[in-house]
């Protein structure tokens, strides 16, 4: 079997498919809420609270991925997986209740957890990750949309299993792209950041900036992700039509791809703390814009920023995790942390629905994300610190900077 080259351009998209297929609603968006509401007649909390138990049970998986991908075959694991992936989207088709459902995504979210976990810890590897989650970043975009435009209007005609045959085409697809992977054997050991920053810098301290990360991805998905689930409701509740509503986020979310080429194009040339810190406080402005939905122009408008400047700050926060090891665990733990990030804002977002109150959805989300934003500048400083660092360093390896404080 012929395998792309494994720094190419198609390599990334290639592993973009394989980190996207497990978690793959969750770029339908609101849409895959809005399938429960609108083609079983679910209310909107119960339909969050499934949304929310399929990203915990992501979640989950992703955690295991942390634990085993120094351990397993990545390709042979992939292709069990998968194949569940389907036969639990199967299932889901016959689901006759919430409770029933609930159970079913949970452990759909527990197998798809696991693949994306895998996927990351493999990006992790490439000669580029932030080019590596910049474009997954853009494949994900880039089929949401397409998803986004189309699955509310065939709910409308076949009811909420047109939104498992989307999840069912994606995972085939990429089943069959699996062959033309390259295999991304683990890196050797990379210079740790102890030797970096001094050798009076204590190695175990590098849990603290490696937490404040975890956090800063925390704060940043959880926020988003609580906004997001319910963007079609809002809009519904602002007077638009599902029609105008698919078409204008699906235009939203495709131009959003804008957000992962930048990265792509800009790869760590600028660091990673000012992109992180500016463009999350972008976000956090754009969420807060929320509240004038009514207005169409500024539904479509904040809806288009903070879909740009997610694609392009959760790309450099899951490269930030990534740079602590070099075996692809901490990027692994990152999408743990990400996936729990998504679950627990969708949750939150179902408890605080009640009677449409949007407005709290919307202040809960601007606050975290402007806590994002402050803590996350401590640990990107240090990467940088540390990455510039090393493109000084002597060829011969000599230290003559070992004093530099952390």
């Amino acid at each position: 079997m012929v395998r792309v080259k494994s720094d190419g351009f198609a390599a990334y998209i290639l592993l973009a498919f394989v980190t996207t297929a497990g978690l793959f609603y969750v770029n339908l968006g609101g849409a895959f809420l809005s399938a429960f509401v609108d083609g079983m007649g679910l209310s909107r909390a119960d339909a969050g609270f499934i949304t929310s138990a399929n990203k915990y049970g992501a979640a989950f998986g992703a955690l295991i991925a942390a634990f085993i991908v120094k351990r397993i075959q990545w390709r042979k694991s992939v292709y069990i997986l998968f194949p569940i992936l389907i036969i639990v989207d199967l299932i889901s088709f016959f689901a006759t209740d919430s409770s029933m459902l609930l159970g079913i995504r949970t452990f759909h979210g527990v197998v798809g957890g696991l693949s994306v976990g895998i996927g990351l810890s493999i990006i992790a590897r490439t000669k580029s990750p932030e080019r590596g989650f910049g474009t997954l970043l853009a494949v994900q975009y880039t089929f949401g949309s397409i998803g986004i435009f189309t699955v509310p209007k065939l709910v409308e005609i076949f009811g909420h299993g047109a939104a498992f045959g989307a999840l069912i085409t994606f995972t085939t697809i990429t089943l069959l792209l699996l062959p033309f992977i390259p295999d991304y054997p683990r890196k050797e050991e990379s210079v740790s950041l102890k030797s970096v920053t001094g050798e009076s810098f204590k190695t175990e301290l590098l849990i603290v900036p490696l937490m404040i990360t975890m956090a800063a991805v925390f704060l940043f998905q959880a926020s988003n992700m609580g906004v997001a689930d319910y963007a079609f409701e809002l809009g519904k509740e602002s007077g638009y039509t599902m029609g105008e509503l698919s078409n204008l986020l699906a235009v939203a979310n495709i131009l959003s791809v804008s957000g992962a080429l930048l990265v792509i194009w800009m790869e760590a040339k600028f660091g990673r703390a000012k992109p992180i810190f500016f463009g999350v406080l972008i976000a956090a402005l754009f969420t807060f814009l929320l509240h004038w939905s009514a207005t169409i122009e500024i539904y479509f408008i904040a809806n288009l920023v903070t879909g740009i400047m997610w694609a392009f700050c959760i790309s450099y926060l899951l490269a930030l995790g990534a740079a602590f090891d070099s075996h692809g665990q901490m990027a692994a733990l990152s999408g743990f942390i990400s996936k729990l990030g998504l679950a627990s804002g969708s949750f939150i977002a179902a408890l605080v629905i009640g009677n449409d109150n949007f407005a709290s959805i919307i202040n809960l989300a601007t606050l975290s994300l402007v806590i994002c934003a402050l803590i996350a500048l401590y640990p990107a400083l240090l990467i940088d610190k540390a990455e510039s660092y090393l493109k000084r360093r002597p060829a011969n390896g000599s230290d003559d900077h070992s004093s530099t404080a952390a």
